[in-house]
């Protein structure tokens, strides 16, 4: 029903929404329909917000989130709350069906004390990522978004927009894994899990490419290429270095 009077702070409402508060002047009876409306729009914004990001991220990212910079935002889904919730999600299905992801990128054959101490470490190090893969997503971020904003660095947009940019991308990426995730699980531990997480690794690599190709039209076509190509090449070298690194330093911390 729609009140004369706003039922939160009691002021005398014209329109749709309260002019003081902003609260909706039609303040519905807390029923079951209640409760399932406040799921979708409180909870996980379904009608508008997700699927609706998803949709976009899918076939026009560039594009939509060059709009989203420029003030079109209402349908969207939030892209920090986005990645938490897909970061969370697929950490909680990659610890629960026991996926090895750092297997996929590292190849340990042999036998010995340091091929024993390198394989534990591959399989504690996968446990914490399995664990905190929300704190790896965003972690992330800043460092591609360190990139676009260096080699993009001609088109006026501030590191912070560039981090907005970068988000929708993670969060891209994490829906392509998500989608892929039954796959990951038929062949986790397997001599195909490699080449799969290769394959969609590349997959998501060809959609962040596009994104940002389509998001920064400012640019000639062959300028866009190369620096896109560069601006997510220089951000995977510094993670994996990094990686390298952290894996390397545990393992000395491994007693003999």
């Amino acid at each position: 029903m729609t009140n004369a009077i706003c039922l939160n702070c009691h002021s005398k409402l014209h329109g749709r929404y309260c002019s003081h508060c902003g609260q909706p002047s039609n303040t519905q009876k807390i029923n079951l329909h209640y409760l399932w409306h406040d799921v979708q729009h409180g909870l996980l914004h379904l009608d508008k917000g997700v699927l609706f990001t998803t949709r976009e991220l899918f076939s026009r990212p560039g594009n939509t989130i060059r709009e989203f910079l420029s003030g079109k935002r209402v349908n969207h889904f939030k892209p920090i709350s986005l990645v938490l919730v897909l970061a969370g999600l697929y950490s909680l299905l990659s610890h629960y069906f026991e996926l090895n992801l750092l297997s996929n990128f590292y190849e340990i054959n042999g036998s010995g004390e340091a091929i024993d101490k390198s394989k534990l470490a591959v399989d504690n190090l996968s446990q914490w990522i399995s664990n905190h893969y929300s704190i790896l997503a965003l972690f992330q971020i800043p460092l591609f978004s360190l990139g676009t904003y260096v080699i993009f660095r001609k088109v006026k947009y501030n590191f912070i927009e560039h981090l907005v940019i970068n988000t929708f991308i993670s969060g891209q990426k994490l829906l392509l894994h998500l989608a892929t995730f039954p796959i990951y699980y038929w062949f986790n531990k397997t001599a195909y899990s490699r080449p799969i997480d290769q394959t969609i690794d590349m997959i998501g690599f060809a959609l962040a490419f596009w994104t940002i190709f389509q998001l920064f039209k400012e640019i000639s076509p062959l300028q866009r290429f190369y620096r896109t190509f560069f601006s997510l090449f220089f951000p995977f070298i510094l993670i994996l270095l990094l990686t390298v690194f952290l894996f390397l330093t545990y393992i000395k911390l491994i007693p003999s």
